[in-house]
């Protein structure tokens, strides 16, 4: 029965791969346009992205989930419009649910780098005649370096988090637990799997995160040493 089981919810693991993935692309990229807004915005625009953060990461994802999911049904004119194609789609909406999450929290991480980075450069750069935007751009790599230990971990989270996919009629790993539970009722087995398999892709994650953490932060460890 254990290899029957695992090899039923093993066929969500691609779908929650390919969600963690595209979410993590979308977060990335709108992370990066929050954490330049937040260091040279106005006043306007960097209370509108707060308030954004704020509802992101003091809500819950399940709340987000569904809100994102059934939400939109709620209005008439979004399902007369081109839009109901995309909201209608339960994994659009996991993805959309994921990435606004892991965007919120990402921004958090690559704001509080740009902030860490020593007035010394921000000064050196505009010694030289650089704008603001000019100096983010030149500092914010550097930045992402010091960020990229917590921003693993938010990886992590992101792949964990795609469980929450199956509340809304994904097909994941955790969608084909609760399919097999609702015929098989060996909850301790089933979802034991299911916990395994979360386990050890987490566990590859972290190991592959840490050697490219080791490599990108090398740098450091020889400014250190000289």
């Amino acid at each position: 029965m254990f290899q029957e089981y695992l090899s039923v919810i093993a066929q969500g693991i691609p779908t929650s791969l390919l969600l963690t993935v595209v979410s993590l692309l979308i977060a990335f990229s709108l992370a990066l346009l929050f954490t330049i807004l937040l260091s040279i915005g106005n006043k306007v625009v960097k209370s509108a992205v707060n308030l954004y953060l704020t509802l992101f990461t003091g809500t819950p994802l399940l709340v987000q989930f569904f809100l994102i999911y059934a939400g939109p049904g709620q209005f008439q004119w979004i399902v007369d419009s081109p839009l109901w194609l995309l909201f209608s789609n339960a994994w659009f909406c996991a993805a959309l649910a994921l990435a606004l999450n892991s965007a919120a929290y990402s921004t958090q991480l690559f704001h509080g780098a740009v902030k860490a980075i020593p007035k010394g450069q921000w000064e050196s750069c505009e010694a030289l005649g650089l704008s603001r935007l000019q100096t983010l751009k030149i500092l914010l790599p550097y930045a992402l370096k010091r960020a990229l230990p917590s921003y693993s971990n938010e990886i992590i989270l992101v792949f964990k988090g795609t469980a929450l996919a199956s509340t809304i009629t994904i097909m994941d790993i955790m969608g084909y637990a609760r399919q097999l539970y609702g015929t098989e009722y060996d909850a301790l087995t089933i979802y034991g799997i299911a916990g395994g398999i979360y386990l050890v892709i987490t566990g590859i994650a972290t190991l592959l995160l840490r050697k490219l953490e080791n490599k990108v932060l090398a740098f450091e460890r020889l400014d250190m040493r000289s």
